[in-house]
């Protein structure tokens, strides 16, 4: 399986700040500012936003787009928006919580087959299709919730709506993928509510 290709630190951060900015402007009403001008931003590429409370880091809203078409600058620019208004396990993000919100981006490799016996914790994310139904977890969930490898593939059953042994089917499709994961406040990333995207 790929790993997924570093981005560069200027990259990152540019990433962050796109998310913020996008973030920012949704509940302004403004248009975001212009996406900065890297090379490494405007590749087509899958991606999650995750926002939490910077105070107790509870979850207030994670989604993503894979397979898009979409630069990597829009789609985390739409995901970090659609994790504050559009997932559904959570309240509403309110514009007055955006500055204590800490903004989480990962960055996902192309979905490829894998074994659930070659699935790693702490490595690999997972995708479990069958019957029509799809459910995705990231690589960092199972790490945050202490899980073991069949407690991971089961999870992500449940997150497909399937009972959670779907995924010993031999008909049950397992993608696995890896993720680069990077956040507001780590060495060389903008604090929240850090500058806008850099212009361009």
């Amino acid at each position: 399986m790929s790993e997924t290709r570093e981005l560069p630190p200027e990259a990152r951060e540019a990433l962050l700040a796109v998310a913020r900015d996008a973030l920012q402007a949704h509940y302004a009403g403004r248009t975001p500012a212009p996406l900065p001008p890297l090379d490494a931003l405007h590749r087509p590429a899958s991606a999650f936003v995750t926002l939490r409370r910077r105070s107790d880091h509870e979850l207030r809203g994670c989604v993503g787009f894979i397979d898009s078409g979409e630069s990597l600058a829009e789609v985390v620019a739409e995901a970090a928006v659609a994790a504050a208004v559009r997932d559904g396990r959570f309240d509403l993000v309110t514009a007055e919580e955006l500055p204590a919100l800490h903004i989480e981006i990962s960055v996902l490799t192309p979905l490829q087959p894998i074994d659930s016996d070659e699935v790693e914790v702490g490595r690999h994310g997972l995708v479990v299709q069958y019957a029509g139904k799809r459910g995705l977890l990231l690589p960092q969930v199972p790490v945050d919730r202490g899980w073991d490898r069949e407690t991971f593939l089961s999870w992500t059953c449940r997150k497909a709506g399937l009972p959670p042994d779907t995924w010993r089917k031999p008909d049950c499709e397992l993608l696995g993928f890896t993720a680069l994961v990077f956040a507001e406040g780590e060495k060389g990333a903008p604090p929240p509510g850090g500058a806008p995207a850099a212009q361009g």
